[in-house]
């Protein structure tokens, strides 16, 4: 057991070292359109501007800036009775690169943005062409810098714990002990599924934050396990990932006598990627939430097909914000790329399932519920292929 235990502290240590954080605080907030107007002439291509972060230092960002650039070139492609002039801006991943490519954009005609990839890059865009009645969609998950004209088409943490919440309160599982990072994701986690479970009907029994850090994943342990029995728990809700606290707690959490057969584990977020997330014990039959695995199967396979490898794990948004646009384009309103278009309630069709644009800002997605059974994944509850009923 002790030489198992200082593997998964290794791996554990490997892994947060590795660790980059998506979540950047924005500056200010962006300016309320009321509305906005998004004009466009029917029957006439419209130009749409995407901004990626070629030019970036990293190598994983260059790599994903060529991803999401052809992802939204094959959405492009796919797209019928609809013309759309793509043109791609490069942000090398600064706030202000972005900013300025916005507004060459916008005044090289663009209707609508889709991206920057970070939060600060997106919030500077924002403030700069919302007096210019320009929509942005970008590809953060942070809903801290939504609003106005500013939409984030990542999947929130808010999202994932109502769907999650939902089903757990169904099976029986209510009274929730939340296990988070004391970071900023760890904290906005946290308040998401404080939320999701006091709306359906749960009550939260507790709650034990971490530091961010290997021992301070340790020094948790004792007390999630005090607090799971005062509290009279059913259920961990964890923040952490696979490149964070997720292997060790998996490791620590079964050896303090809250295991899988004793305890349901809930996820924050997805079990199953990178696929050796799935070979650990502590995991088996605990729960997360996903994109539906046909859709975004399907995507990956045409992706890989038209350019010879698999996407990076978010392109598929560059491929929805198209699709979006493209299906709003498609009904000829002049208006159709104004806010109220595009909080439609239908919502839209794309790659990993169902999704729409919330007045907030935020985007809420159709998503499946899951588990590990002998380190494969099993999908428990499938994902909605609508809103409340509506047909696309």
């Amino acid at each position: 057991m002790f030489a198992a235990f200082q593997r998964a502290r290794k791996a554990a240590g490997r892994l947060f070292m590795i660790f980059t954080a998506m979540w950047l605080v924005a500056a200010c907030q962006p300016v309320s359109l009321g509305g906005g107007n998004g004009a466009t002439a029917p029957g006439a291509a419209v130009a749409v501007a995407l901004l990626v972060p070629h030019g970036a230092a990293s190598p994983q960002e260059q790599k994903l800036a060529r991803d999401l650039e052809r992802a939204a070139r094959l959405a492009v492609a796919d797209l019928q009775g609809v013309q759309i002039d793509l043109r791609v801006y490069g942000t090398a991943g600064s706030a202000a690169r972005a900013q300025e490519a916005a507004l060459n954009a916008v005044a090289d005609g663009a209707k609508i943005i889709i991206g920057p990839l970070h939060a600060e890059s997106a919030n500077a865009v924002a403030v700069a062409v919302a007096n210019r009645n320009v929509n942005v969609l970008a590809f953060s998950n942070n809903p801290t810098i939504a609003g106005g004209n500013l939409f984030v088409l990542g999947q929130t943490f808010d999202n994932t714990a109502d769907r999650l919440a939902a089903y757990a309160t169904r099976q029986g599982k209510s009274r929730i002990l939340t296990v988070y990072s004391s970071n900023l994701a760890g904290q906005l986690g946290k308040q998401a599924i404080e939320q999701a479970v006091a709306r359906h009907g749960g009550s939260v029994t507790g709650a034990v934050s971490y530091e961010f850090s290997q021992d301070g994943v340790v020094n948790a342990v004792p007390r999630i396990r005090s607090a799971a029995a005062s509290g009279n728990a059913d259920a961990i809700f964890m923040t952490a990932n696979a490149a964070g606290a997720l292997p060790l707690f998996s490791q620590m959490l079964p050896e303090a006598g809250l295991g899988p057969a004793t305890m349901q584990y809930i996820g924050l977020a997805r079990w199953d990627v990178p696929p050796q997330t799935r070979d650990l014990p502590g995991l088996q039959n605990g729960w997360f939430a996903m994109p539906d695995p046909a859709r975004a199967a399907q995507f990956a396979n045409r992706f890989a097909a038209a350019n010879g490898e698999q996407p990076h794990d978010i392109a598929g948004l560059a491929y929805d914000g198209i699709a979006a646009i493209g299906a709003l384009v498609k009904t000829g309103k002049r208006d159709a790329l104004s806010k109220s278009s595009l909080t439609q309630s239908a919502g839209f069709q794309g790659v990993n399932g169902v999704f729409r644009f919330r007045p907030d800002g935020t985007t809420e997605r159709g998503l499946a519920i899951a588990t590990i059974r002998n380190q494969q994944v099993v999908i428990l509850e499938n994902a909605p292929k609508s809103f409340g009923g509506a047909g696309f």
